[in-house]
């Protein structure tokens, strides 16, 4: 047989044989939220995907002169006190990602201000179930979805609904991550991308 005629058998091969594998849960979630087209642009304190860059600077200048805001350091540099939410006093750190100067991304940083390593009653294990429930309380909608790696060394909670993706996990001893994003501006990316 001829090698052009073998390797094109062998692509296209590959190309079906991936096409069929099915879809792992997840995936099969963002498929059937991102097709009722509903979106779901609100972040919080008045921030939503979509805001310009010069409006969210606006916008949170105003809440620091209310004293709602404060100035953070590092790469979450800005910081809000959300503890009448949660079960201890409570610090959240935030700073969005940009794509052509709009909020496409929002990182979200959580830490129980009594944290210690002995303190267990405020270890992240507590925070990660408590920042669900106030998530839950924030947006409503579906519930965090937990998934694994293979070798069980990562777990990362998901809530999908309509483009408001929200998935958080354990950032290290004290701290919970979450990453709030429209699935379809980052689904437009890639298409772009490839």
């Amino acid at each position: 047989m001829n090698r052009r005629i073998l390797g094109a058998l062998i692509i296209v091969y590959s190309i079906v044989a991936f096409s069929c594998q099915p879809k792992s849960e997840y995936q099969k979630l963002v498929d059937k939220e991102l097709s009722r087209n509903i979106r779901l642009d609100s972040l919080f304190l008045g921030i939503s995907f979509d805001m310009p860059k010069k409006e969210f600077f606006a916008h949170c200048w105003e809440l620091n002169n209310q004293r709602v805001l404060v100035n953070g350091a590092g790469e979450l540099s800005i910081k809000y006190d959300p503890s009448d939410y949660f079960k201890h006093p409570t610090n959240m750190s935030f700073y969005p990602k940009y794509v052509n100067d709009r909020i496409v991304t929002m990182p979200v940083e959580f830490q129980y201000k009594n944290w210690a390593l002995w303190n267990e009653e405020a270890s992240v294990e507590v925070l990660i179930e408590d920042v669900q429930k106030v998530f839950l309380e924030w947006y409503g909608g579906n519930d965090f979805t937990e998934i694994v790696n293979k070798d069980e060394t990562l777990r990362v909670w998901v809530k999908v609904d309509g483009n408001r993706q929200i998935r958080l996990y354990k950032k290290n001893v004290s701290t919970v991550r979450v990453e709030i994003s429209d699935l379809t501006e980052l689904n437009r990316l890639k298409e772009q991308a490839a």
